[in-house]
């Protein structure tokens, strides 16, 4: 069912603050106030926590790629998760913190562009799709300031420029353009320092495939949140690609054999 109101127009976001802000995360629940000196806030209770995602300009388009480890505390909460979302057919969201209420962001982004197509009979181009997330980051700052952050990371592929585009946010909604290579999550600077000697504008898939996959690798390394491949329970990285033809999956047999390259090289080398 389609919504059209003169509040908020073509998008189902704005529908949502105005018809059921309980619903959104602009509105949570009160942080809890201090009494007195010997009176702490209550601390919230451990959860899962995403980690590392990446995004890599190409000579056709981006890549975006993300492990599938999620932390609850010191502990692993899922060895599975999804960080990666197809959001319409020329753009992707990767998505890091808080696992909920960032999984929850990424859906709702994907019925507001699918709800403003619906209705306009036109798609947002790449710049208001950024502006619109920058948005929505922006209306979960009341939730970050309760710990629960989120920071996504937004590639699409412009089909005006005919280019790949890469959009960072910080957690105020702060948006800002990345024209190589970005990474977000507690490994993220260690995969944004595996990719800085290694990139240059004219990659072609396989290239920016493999040095996506040796920074998580890299990062798996240093940081603790972070998953490597797993060879016994077949668990590897997730990657898209973001080109002029769509957004398609890098199929896991296609990874699994990058990874495992990229081990038997550092074998040989030690």
């Amino acid at each position: 069912m389609l919504f059209r109101d003169d509040d908020s127009g073509s998008s189902f976001y704005d529908f949502l603050l105005s018809k059921r802000p309980e619903a959104s995360a602009r509105f949570p629940h009160p942080i809890p106030q201090v009494q007195s000196h010997a009176q702490a806030p209550a601390a919230l209770p451990p959860f899962p926590h995403g980690t590392t995602i990446l995004a890599i300009r190409y000579q056709d388009g981006v890549l975006m790629a993300g492990d599938r480890q999620a932390t609850e505390g010191f502990q692993v909460s899922g060895r599975r998760i999804e960080k990666v979302f197809k959001t319409d057919d020329h753009s992707t969201i990767a998505i890091a913190g808080a696992a909920g209420p960032a999984i929850e962001l990424a859906r709702l982004f994907q019925i507001e562009l699918e709800h403003y197509e619906k209705l306009e009979g036109d798609i947002l181009s790449c710049e208001g799709k950024a502006n619109k997330l920058a948005q929505m980051v922006r209306g979960n700052l009341p939730m970050a300031f309760q710990g629960l952050v989120v920071i996504p990371i937004f590639a699409g592929y412009d089909l005006k420029r005919r280019e790949g585009r890469i959009f960072k946010y910080d957690v105020t909604g702060g948006r800002y353009e990345e024209i190589e290579y970005y990474a977000v999550g507690s490994g993220g600077k260690d995969a944004r320092d595996t990719m800085k000697p290694l990139y240059r504008r004219d990659l072609t898939e396989p290239q920016a495939l493999k040095i996506a996959m040796e920074a998580l690798y890299n990062a798996a390394e240093e940081d603790v949140g972070t998953g490597g491949p797993d060879f016994v329970r077949g668990i590897y990285p997730i990657a898209k690609v973001i080109t002029e033809h769509g957004v398609r999956d890098v199929e896991t047999p296609r990874i699994a054999e990058i990874c495992t390259a990229l081990i038997e090289n550092r074998r040989e080398r030690a």
